[in-house]
């Protein structure tokens, strides 16, 4: 099994044996003599495994459990502690350890413990294989800027524990968009995705499109489930939060607490199975000083935040945006655009874009309308963006 493993261990002479014995069985091994060399190898990636002993010459071994601790794919530690410290490994072991060995250290027993360290380092690998063609599939450009990359990450995760979502950004950043992401990418991907974009319906009908109502709940009320009901065993998206009023938002608290509600004017209780993501352009956190929002309704959303960054912040990732979005059109319109002149890709990165991919979605769809060759070109763009090209 193809694995590289870290031998850290100041002792040459207790180094070295494993290092042979590991080289034998087909492993790639390397040693560090000091915590300053794992870190070392730890920042290039080179390790896959590693085997940790406590006392080195620069510190406490066990430190590198905690710095490790946040990273993304941490490499299994297999800590080698003196005999009689079993309170050590059982410590070491609640914060995070894989294993723990004993000196001398059973060979037999290193060997088994190396191998399923390393058969969860391919299960990992082929796990983050899949991920990567999923991403591969998406109807969307994730970019390549860092933060939409470990975004995208946190929504994965998030998608797979199935917890509740508070999607934050400016609007037109692609807070749907990442819902959408979620829900594909989890247990309810074959589930409904039910969205309300809570600030388009007056708040006197958002709690009967939430909870549904009765048949006389009100002057002409027919019998009709909410959106809470319809979306039982899946997503509900719920845009633009911070527009619910404080009374209904005290309701969908209850709600979502209890897994349960009533019809507006009903009597049985309703029960269902869903997964809330929630989305706000505004400052949530200033609302809840100014008293406008539920402190205890956020944190129940906020089981994961994930931040949408501006346009403006990820301009890296304009030209892929760019070829996604004459593609999507080519293929919805029936048109053939080959692209953008250069000159035209260099307005579009020079421009702010206060109204984020949206803005530059339909900036693009202007264009296609306007243009009769081939290729976009400056003066097909809507004239804010085409004179950023001139500055």
């Amino acid at each position: 099994m193809s694995a590289t493993v870290l031998v850290v261990d100041d002792e040459e002479n207790a180094r070295m044996p494993i290092i042979n014995i590991l080289t034998r069985k087909g492993y790639e091994a390397i040693g560090a003599a000091t915590l300053a060399e794992a870190r070392h190898v730890l920042e290039s990636g080179a390790a896959d495994v590693i085997t940790l002993d406590v006392n080195l010459p620069d510190g406490n071994g066990l430190d590198l459990l905690d710095e490790t601790a946040q990273m993304v794919n941490r490499p299994p530690i297999i800590v080698v502690t003196a005999f009689g410290e079993i309170d050590m490994a059982v410590n070491a072991m609640k914060n995070g350890a894989h294993d723990f060995l004993q000196k001398p250290i059973d060979v037999e027993r290193m060997e088994k413990s190396i191998r399923r360290a390393a058969e969860q380092v391919a299960l990992r690998r082929e796990l983050n294989h899949l991920r990567s063609q999923q991403r591969k599939n998406l109807d969307f450009v994730p970019g390549h800027s860092p933060d939409m990359q470990k975004l995208l990450n946190l929504a994965q995760r998030a998608a797979e524990a199935s917890v509740s979502v508070l999607l934050s950004g400016e609007s037109g950043t692609g807070k749907e968009v990442i819902a959408n992401f979620i829900l594909q990418n989890g247990p309810r991907a074959s589930k409904p995705f039910v969205a309300i974009n809570c600030a388009a319906i007056q708040s006197t009908l958002l709690e009967s499109e939430l909870f549904g109502q009765e048949a006389g709940a009100f002057t002409d009320a027919k019998r009709k489930p909410g959106l809470m009901e319809v979306a039982d065993g899946g997503i509900l998206f719920l845009d633009e939060i911070s527009s619910m009023p404080l009374d209904l938002q005290a309701k969908l608290l209850r709600a979502l607490e209890s897994k349960s509600f009533r019809r507006v004017g009903g009597t049985n209780l309703i029960k269902v199975d869903i997964q809330i993501i929630a989305a706000s352009n505004r400052n949530l956190p200033q609302m809840i000083k100014d008293e406008r929002f539920r402190e205890d309704l956020y944190y129940r959303l906020r089981g994961i935040e994930l931040h949408l960054p501006a346009l403006r912040d990820r301009k890296a990732d304009i030209p892929d945006l760019v070829g996604y979005l004459i593609r999507k059109y080519n293929m919805e319109k029936g048109m053939n655009f080959s692209g953008v002149t250069p000159r035209a890709l260099d307005a579009m990165i020079a421009y702010t874009w206060p109204g984020n991919i949206r803005e530059l979605a339909h900036a693009i769809e202007h264009a296609m309308i306007f243009c009769d060759e081939e290729t976009i070109d400056l003066p097909h763009l809507p004239l804010e963006v085409s004179q950023a090209g001139k500055g």
